[in-house]
This record gives C-alpha cells, sequence and structure tokens, in this order.
C-alpha cells in the first residue's frame, strides 16, 4: 500500500506543478476576460484544485476557473456587480449538490455536440474580439458588433507599447507550442509568454496598463452580497449558470476519460463536488468553477495517476497566492489579453466542425454560433437546442413509401419511423393510390405508434369501401403486437 503511495506520489508531484504553471496564467487571464478582479481567479483556481480535486467523481479531471463561462460571467458582473455574481455562483453551486445528489447528471450529456461546440465557439470569438481591443491598449466595447466596429477607432489611436507587448507574447505562445519539444513543452507556452511579455514591459518605453489588485491581494476581498437586487432576476441567472457550468464540466469529464487507462469518472459524485467547489468559491469571492479540458489534459500529459495531483496544484496555487501575489502587478494587461486571444481562437475547434459536418448538423452549429456571438449566451444555447430538437423530429419523422405496380396489383413498403409526425406525408402518398386495385402493405419499419396504426387502418376503411382490396403482408411477432386487428379485408 505504502509502496503503490510512494509511487503515485513520485507521478503526482511534477504533474501538479505542471498543472500549476498553465493555471496560474489562465485563472490571472479568465478573471480579466469575466470583468471579475484577479483575486477572484486565483481563489477559483484554489478551490477547484483542493475541494473539487478531494470530493470529485473524475480523479484525473482539473477543476478552476474556465473561458467558457467568462462570457456569462462578465454579463453577470455588468448586470448585477461582482458581488452580487458570487451570490449566483454559489446559488447555481447548491443546484449542482441537488442534481448531483438526485444522480441526474447524464442528462447534461443530452446536449447536442453542434451546440456545445457553437457555444464554446461562440465565446473563444467574443473573447477574442474583446481583447483585441486591450492588446491595441484600449478596453473592449461590450458586444461584439461594437467590438467589430470599434476596431476602426481603436486602431488609430493604438498604444504602441501596449501592442508590442501584446504581439510579443502571443509570438511566444504560437512559437513555443508548435517548434519546442514535448519534454520542454512541460512547461507551460502561456506562462514562458507571460514572463516574456512581463520582461518587454519593463524595457519599452511609454505607459502600458498593468494588472491591478487594489491596495493587496487580501485587502481587496469582494464577499457576496445581494445587492438589492430582484431574487427572480439571481434565481434565473443561477439557473443558467447551473446549466452551462454543469454541462461543461461533465462533458469534461467524459473527454477526460477518453485520455486515460484509469477509473472512469463517476458523474454524479462530480456534479455534486462541483457544487460543493462552487459554493464556497462564491462565498469566498471567487469566479464560478468548471472542469477545465486543457488543465485536465495536462495533469494527464505530466503523467498524473491520482487525485493528488488536482489536490496539490490547488495547494501550489494556494501558496502562491500568500507569498507571491505581489508579482501580479507587474504583468502588462497586454500579455493577459495575447493569452486570452490565443485561448479565444483555440475554442473554435476546426476538427470538431469537419465531425458535425459529417452528421448534418453544420445548421445547428452555424445558428447557435451567430445567436451567441450576436444575441447572447443564452439565447444562442437556447435558438440552438430548439433548432437541433426540430431537426431530430423531422428525422424521427422520415418515412420511405415505396410503391410499385404489377399490372392490376400495387405494392407498397413502408420503412423508417412511423409516428405522428409521418403521418401527414404517409396519408398523402396513400391518398395518391389509384382506386379499385388490390393493394399489397408491407411493413419494414422500427418503430410505430397509435396514431399511425389509426390513420393507416382509416385508409384502409376508406379504400375498400370505395372499391378496392388492401392485403397486409406477414408481419413479423414485433408488429403483430402491435397491430391487434390485422390491416386486411377479413378484419
Amino acid at each position: 500500500m505504502s509502496s503503490n503511495l510512494s509511487s503515485s506520489l513520485l507521478k503526482d508531484l511534477p504533474a501538479s506543478l505542471v498543472v500549476f504553471l498553465v493555471a496560474l496564467p489562465l485563472s490571472l487571464g479568465i478573471a480579466v476576460a469575466s470583468g471579475a478582479p484577479v483575486q477572484a481567479g486565483l481563489i477559483a483556481a484554489v478551490t477547484g484544485g483542493i475541494v473539487v480535486g478531494v470530493l470529485g467523481g473524475a480523479p484525473l479531471q482539473v477543476s478552476g476557473p474556465a473561458a467558457g463561462l467568462s462570457v456569462m460571467v462578465y454579463g453577470f458582473v455588468q448586470k448585477f456587480g461582482f458581488e452580487t455574481t458570487c451570490v449566483i455562483a454559489s446559488m447555481a453551486g447548491i443546484l449542482q449538490i441537488a442534481a448531483g445528489s438526485a444522480g441526474i447528471a447524464q442528462a447534461a450529456l443530452a446536449i447536442s455536440p453542434a451546440v456545445l461546440q457553437a457555444m464554446l465557439a461562440g465565446i473563444g470569438i467574443l473573447i477574442a474580439l474583446g481583447q483585441m481591443h486591450v492588446l491595441l491598449g484600449h478596453t473592449p466595447k461590450g458586444s461584439a458588433l461594437n467590438n467589430i466596429l470599434g476596431l476602426a477607432d481603436s486602431v488609430p489611436h493604438v498604444n504602441v507599447s501596449a501592442l508590442i507587448v501584446g504581439a510579443t507574447t502571443l509570438l511566444v505562445i504560437v512559437l513555443w507550442n508548435r517548434f519546442v519539444s514535448k519534454k520542454v513543452r512541460l512547461i507551460p507556452g502561456s506562462l514562458v509568454a507571460i514572463v516574456v511579455g512581463t520582461a518587454v514591459s519593463l524595457v519599452v518605453p511609454g505607459e502600458i496598463p498593468h494588472v491591478s489588485i487594489g491596495s493587496g491581494i487580501f485587502q481587496d476581498f469582494h464577499l457576496p452580497s445581494l445587492g438589492g437586487h430582484p431574487v427572480g432576476d439571481l434565481v434565473l441567472a443561477a439557473l443558467a449558470l447551473f446549466v452551462v457550468a454543469s454541462a461543461e464540466s461533465l462533458l469534461c469529464a467524459v473527454a477526460t476519460d477518453q485520455l486515460h487507462s484509469g477509473p472512469r469518472a463517476n458523474l454524479n459524485r462530480e456534479l455534486f463536488a462541483q457544487g460543493v467547489g462552487n459554493t464556497i468559491s462564491g462565498l469566498l469571492g471567487g469566479l464560478p468553477i468548471t472542469g477545465v479540458i486543457v488543465r485536465s489534459s495536462a495533469n494527464i500529459a505530466a503523467d498524473a495517476k491520482t487525485r493528488l495531483s488536482a489536490i496539490l496544484h490547488g495547494v501550489w496555487m494556494l501558496v502562491f497566492v500568500l507569498l507571491f501575489s505581489g508579482l501580479l502587478a507587474r504583468v502588462p494587461m497586454a500579455a493577459l489579453a495575447a493569452l486570452l486571444v490565443h485561448v479565444g481562437v483555440n475554442l473554435v475547434k476546426t476538427k470538431e466542425i469537419r465531425k458535425i459536418a459529417e452528421f448534418n448538423e453544420v445548421i445547428v452549429y452555424a445558428v447557435t454560433l451567430a445567436g451567441v456571438v450576436f444575441i447572447n449566451l443564452l439565447w444562442g444555447i437556447g435558438i440552438g437546442f430548439a433548432l437541433a430538437l426540430v431537426l431530430l423530429l423531422r428525422r424521427t419523422a422520415k418515412v420511405s413509401l415505396a410503391t410499385e405496380t404489377r399490372g392490376e396489383e400495387i405494392h407498397v413498403t413502408l420503412q423508417g419511423h412511423l409516428s405522428f409526425l409521418s403521418v401527414p406525408a404517409v396519408m398523402s402518398r396513400l391518398r395518391a393510390i389509384p382506386a379499385a386495385r388490390t393493394v399489397h402493405m408491407r411493413f419494414e419499419v422500427d418503430q410505430i405508434d397509435h396514431a399511425a396504426i389509426e390513420a393507416i387502418r382509416a385508409w384502409r376503411v376508406g379504400y375498400q369501401n370505395a372499391g378496392g382490396k388492401v392485403i397486409k403482408e406477414p408481419l413479423d411477432v414485433l408488429w403483430r403486437e402491435l397491430l391487434p386487428r390485422p390491416l386486411s379485408p377479413a378484419a
């Protein structure tokens, strides 16, 4: 037992350091993209690592603040203020605890991949568009359209010093990830880029905005507050955050399972742990958290073996906050913006788009993406989900009705899903059959419902009353049970 523990520790300890180095710059950047204090990103990272790491049902998944929530959280911060956003995070956490305890985590897997990928891509585009302004030394404009149109104003008034820092940071990330060997890449490119960008900011002349930690990392804690907002509005916001954060965490857990051969994720336990983590993070003034695939994949790539790696990464984050948080004030905002632009662009996954195209769901992807970018996140997801449902119903209603004329006899073969949704199309075809013929009907369907049965019976009666004849071809046992009265003149 002790030898197994020692063996795991030898793997988990270095892996935890790698994940810490990946998570540190991302936590800062996501806090900035969320319109929150940088402390909030660090609190969420510590909570996600330690609390969810201890309680979680996906041992190798690493949780913390996520780019996938930043757009939603930014909207909450703008509408309610950050202190009330913390309340919303805790409320969403309580809902996750209840859902995990009720054992309904599997329901999150019912979300269409086209909707989920479009949501992430839309968030990535929104992040990149907003942070482009920060790269130029300005502030984001609030909406995708305003950010696009605002570039015309920002470019002529560019802060050249900030642009140099940001461009250098972005170049380092791209070159590091593309050309550096895998062994050296255990040192994350994002961290190297932030260090290089910070160094460049020290030698480039001119005013460059830096990360603000107020009067200090501990003096500026933002504890949750209702802020006088209507409770109904907060409940709706919490429900929205609950749905998106839960789906992202659980799908990340499923994706993480595909990267290793260890124990499979217990999704209900993971959802419960995410809820505890979000409740605590919100109460402490932190951002909402989810499982994060970037950190989780880095954890597995670094050869982590147990949940200890995720827990220790949270411990290292806490040590950094306690001892070295003063260094944050030296980090230029343009460097974090460059990191976020890179993160945003990488959320648009061409490989996933090709998969979606193979299943003929590009229209769902495109509509969801447009909704997320140009309306808002919740409307985009809602429209995409509704469209996916409509297309599913359309596929369900799809039925094949083939006719073949052999002299005075007509042979009809029905294939597919025979349901109330397909009744109008089937009846239209059956009514077009010439009168006073002998019709042989053959059913090769894999599903049939009561509405379809009654509609076909009604057509048969009408056809026979008009002088025709309907003969049922032999049905298998299943359809004899579903059609207790035969579709023949003898019925």
